[in-house]
């Protein structure tokens, strides 16, 4: 079967603006190919991130991987670490394994396969590029009012109300 099909368009750009800040990376370039260590069949590291530039007044933060590109409607998540602290402004590589010690009450919810854990990319194999954004939001709330049975729509659905800015990183991956 073909997966032929048009690229989305950057999902964030589809969303009511907010200003943004900076995020980095050891692990991700922004717009390059993903390292071996954030592929599922390679490492299935969470990426570095730091992050600075956060507007005034952020009292937590949500961290998410989305890839737009998955051959569904609605994309495919990664990863959702939600309630960070709003003192926190880096995390290391790996922190996205199954039962990290996260600071604070910070937790994270099930990706698309079940696990409240970091995937790393597994697109189909033959398939477009798939582009993976690693997004910072700055929640105007200390708790984003989920919890950890949340799914990533409903977490997302919640960051519609509660961002007061992003930070957004993406990187590649071809199958």
């Amino acid at each position: 079967m073909a997966l032929d099909r048009p690229v989305t368009p950057n999902p964030y750009d589809l969303l009511p603006p907010v200003p943004d800040f900076t995020v980095t990376s050891d692990d991700v370039t922004d717009g390059a190919p993903l390292k071996d260590e954030q592929v599922a069949a390679y490492g299935n590291t969470s990426p570095q991130l730091t992050w600075s530039g956060a507007p005034a007044g952020t009292r937590s933060y949500t961290v998410t991987c989305f890839d737009p590109d998955a051959p569904t409607p609605s994309g495919f998540w990664h990863w959702v670490l939600v309630d960070l602290p709003a003192d926190v402004t880096s995390l290391p590589a790996g922190i996205g394994a199954a039962g990290s010690d996260l600071p604070g009450g910070a937790f994270m919810v099930r990706n698309d396969m079940g696990e409240p854990a970091f995937m790393g990319a597994a697109p189909p194999a033959g398939d477009q590029v798939h582009r993976y954004y690693f997004v910072v939001h700055a929640v105007t709330e200390e708790t984003l009012g989920v919890d950890a049975d949340a799914t990533p729509a409903v977490v997302s659905f919640n960051l519609a109300f509660k961002t007061a800015a992003r930070a957004i990183l993406h990187g590649t991956y071809r199958h």
